[in-house]
């Protein structure tokens, strides 16, 4: 990881408030998980000149950790734009996959041309538990494609995703990390010193956190 880039890319989510962060009030997964984090980065699709810094920092990370493949793989949904974009500016081939095939038509799982034998790199907006990206890989590889790696914008770098690459001997790489987010948080005062310590925290036992009580100002 490219440590300037990670600390940009990280300001540009909080100013464009692409990610929210509130350990009083913490926001319910589709896990039901508490969090006191919310990210979405397809509000960067919005912003041209951020838009643009990613999909560059994609592209130079991909060549530098992967090398260049045959393709690239958008996860469907929030990774087909973003790897709409990669694919551009690597002048390579495109193509999407869904979490299963479709219920109707031709019931497609991969949306695109793709051949046996292919090195592709998938795109992902973002890593959480890791598991609809490696849905994506084993539906790949069950297509005799060969799979360099995942690459997304953000990782929470939990214990659980970082075990689910190891197990799926997958390489993953992330241009900005929750780490790195908090860092920048706490330097541009979008938080506090009293909001760090749960934050912290939640990251450590996602599962079992349970939001504090922080006296506002």
């Amino acid at each position: 990881m490219n440590e300037d880039v990670a600390a940009k890319v990280a300001e540009f989510l909080l100013q464009i408030k692409a990610v929210k962060l509130n350990p009083n009030q913490p926001y319910t997964w589709a896990s039901g998980w508490k969090s006191p984090i919310y990210c979405d980065n397809r509000i960067t699709l919005s912003y041209p000149s951020i838009r643009t810094f990613i999909r560059q920092a994609f592209a130079k990370m991909i060549e530098d950790r992967f090398g260049k493949p045959d393709i690239i793989a958008g996860v469907a949904t929030a990774g087909i734009p973003q790897g709409v974009l990669v694919a551009e500016a690597l002048a390579l081939p495109y193509c999407y996959v869904r979490p299963t095939m479709k219920g109707h038509g031709l019931k497609n799982q991969v949306e695109g041309e793709i051949s046996e034998g292919q090195n592709v790199v998938i795109i992902e907006d973002l890593i959480s538990t890791g598991k609809s990206c490696l849905g994506v890989v084993s539906a790949l590889r069950k297509r005799n494609l060969f799979v360099k790696g995942v690459a997304s914008i953000f990782d929470y770098g939990f214990d659980e995703s970082n075990k689910a690459f190891k197990e799926a001997k997958c390489s993953y790489a992330s241009l900005t990390n929750y780490d790195v987010l908090i860092e920048q948080a706490l330097e541009a005062n979008y938080i506090t010193e009293e909001e760090l310590g749960p934050l912290l925290a939640w990251k450590k036992d996602p599962a079992n956190w349970d939001s504090p009580k922080i006296e506002q100002d």
